[in-house]
Order: C-alpha cells, then structure tokens, then sequence
C-alpha cells in the first residue's frame, strides 16, 4: 500500500495550489506521487454532488443536512477509489496527495450542525467511510488556515476571472463563515496538523506556507 496525504481548508485557502506543488516536489525527488482533486467534477461518482451544490435540491446549504450530504461526497471517494487511476497507484505504493478529501465534510458538514451534535456526526462519519465503505484512512492530514476576510477576497477574486460560477457554498457567507469554524474544531479535536496562511490580513507567500507543509508531511514523505 502506499500512502495518503490528505490537505484540506475552506474554499479560497490555496489547497490546489499546494497539493500540486507538493505532487511535482515528490515526483522531482524520485517518489511516485499522484494529485488527486475532490469531487471529482465531471465524473459520473460525482453526480449528486454536482446536483447539491448546484442548488437542485434547495439553494442553501442547509437545505440538505449534514448526513445525506456527506453520503453524495462519500460515494464520489468510494467510486473514484475502486474504479480510478488513484486507487490503483495507491495500491501499487504511490503516495496520494488529495485536495479535499473525508475531512472536508467534517469542515462543511460540522457547520451545518450545532456543537454538542459535532462529535457524534464525526465519529460516523469516519466510521463510514474508512471501516465501513473502507476507502484509505490519510497517514497525515494538513489544515490550511485561511481566515475569512482573507479567503472572501481570494474567492471573489477567482469568480472575477469567470473560472466557474459560485456553488451554493461559496455564495452563502454565513455558512463559509460557520465551516471556518467547524474547521478549526476538526483541526483542534482530530488532531490535524495546522498552517497558518495569513498574517494580519493578508496571505502568507506560497513558499512560506509550502515549506510549513514539507515539514508537516516529512513523517510520511522521508523528506
């Protein structure tokens, strides 16, 4: 088997710009390393959420709680893993960095639920997904820390470009603002290894933050 590393964060917190830097940085040093993005856009294992976050079953996040939501994102993973290019190499003994992944319904998942229900929905959750579905439990999980009037700006700024339109998440403020803080409860409880990606109110420099990662996933890369 090989291993997985998992980076995750609110929308606007740079994961992709990281986990592909981290994916040629392996690959440079002779480590086999796959990307892998999640949901897998376009792919028939995500379908349903595509649906969700398109608004077909309700233009709020909170239309759609945080247990059926998490089913649609949990099948995307579990299709993607017994079908897909990742599962395989993750067999074969690559190293799978994933942008997103079972964390990122306990970051948007966790906002849709009050605080004293947090800790029975995580414990299910991973229940689920690792032992139950079995998909791959992360060797190292990184929670990139954006604060919100720091990752509001970066989203509306990557919507200004007309890369895609804003999904139901990213266009309801309070709930970004309410996975923020369910991230960094995930974080604290689950024990996730922590960069921060801000000063003041402004982003920290992408080699900064990269380098925090190097050393945050040296335990599972040898680097």
């Amino acid at each position: 088997m090989g291993k997985l590393i998992v980076i995750d964060g609110v929308d606007g917190s740079g994961k992709g710009t990281q986990t592909r830097r981290l994916e040629e940085y392996l690959n440079s040093r002779g480590i086999r390393a796959l990307r892998v993005d999640f949901p897998r856009y376009g792919e028939k294992s995500a379908l349903f959420v595509e649906g969700y976050l398109s608004g077909e079953l309700g233009s709020r996040p909170s239309d759609t709680g945080a247990y059926a939501s998490s089913l649609f994102y949990a099948m995307d993973r579990y299709w993607s893993y017994r079908t897909g290019e990742w599962g395989r190499e993750y067999d074969g003994g690559a190293v799978i960095i994933c942008d997103r992944y079972t964390t990122a319904n306990a970051i948007h998942q966790c906002a849709k639920l009050e605080p004293g229900e947090r800790d029975g929905f995580l414990s299910w959750l991973f229940d689920t997904e690792y032992k139950k579905l079995g998909i791959p439990t992360p060797d190292a999980v990184v929670f990139l820390d954006m604060k919100p009037s720091v990752y509001e700006k970066l989203i509306d700024g990557r919507a200004s470009t007309g890369d895609r339109k804003k999904d139901i998440h990213e266009l309801d403020r309070d709930y970004l603002k309410k996975c923020y803080e369910g991230a960094l409860y995930a974080c604290e409880k689950l024990g996730w290894k922590h960069i921060k990606c801000y000063e003041g109110d402004t982003p920290r420099s992408k080699d900064d933050i990269f380098a925090d990662l190097l050393e945050a996933v040296s335990g599972v890369t040898g680097i």
